[in-house]
């Protein structure tokens, strides 16, 4: 197998815990699905499933390179990576969310292509992203395996299954997941405390691994 078995499985539960939290890409397929119904929010979930694997690959190409050719800057990537985690796992326990930023309610249609290129471009262009992915991903890959970019490749495909499982499932019930969200927002503060204390716990485990 090319990839560590523990930290496969650390990656996957770690990753859904973190899918499970309402962030932007699950509130934009929420709202593109209450717009555009069903179909939208599967095609709004495919085009940030698509970007997701587009960041996958250039971590993949240049993080690999740069390991073979200077093996201690997998250290130094792993320990910055590990910071910026404990730092994004400090900044969701502390946020508080703004009383006015509710879900979006139902209103004009939107065509499944507009979701899906929408979905697409605004996670593309997402500095946000390509910053924890770079951060993200490195933590769960051993280089004394070999084959790094295929490492990247595994967890990338695991991340975008879990994409469609998770932000699918809110695109396709979206109506009903709405109203639960503009309902629930201590229960989504909940949430945010316990995946801020995971990523914060995963960052100091694995800088001192």
């Amino acid at each position: 197998m090319p990839i560590d078995p523990h930290l496969l499985a650390l990656f996957t539960l770690t990753t859904m815990v973190a899918m499970l939290t309402p962030g932007p890409d699950m509130l934009f397929v929420l709202g593109c699905g209450i717009k555009g119904g069903a179909r939208a929010g599967l095609f709004a979930t495919a085009g940030v499933a698509v970007s997701e694997a587009v960041h996958v690959a250039l971590a993949a190409v240049g993080l690999a390179a740069l390991f073979q050719a200077a093996p201690t800057a997998f250290t130094v990537v792993r320990v910055v990576g590990a910071a910026y985690l404990v730092y994004l796992g400090v900044q969701m326990i502390r946020h508080r969310d703004d009383e006015s930023a509710d879900v979006p309610e139902s209103g004009a249609g939107m065509s499944a292509r507009k979701a899906f290129l929408n979905g697409l471009f605004t996670n593309l262009i997402n500095p946000k992203m390509v910053t924890f992915t770079i951060a993200f991903l490195p933590q769960f890959i051993n280089p004394e395996l070999g084959q790094v970019w295929l490492q990247f490749a595994v967890l990338g495909a695991v991340l975008i299954v879990l994409e469609f499982l998770v932000d699918g499932t809110v695109g396709v019930l979206a109506g009903r997941i709405g109203g639960w969200l503009r309902r629930r927002r201590s229960a989504k503060r909940r949430i945010d405390v316990a995946t801020g204390g995971i990523f914060i716990g995963l960052g100091v485990k694995l800088a001192a691994d």
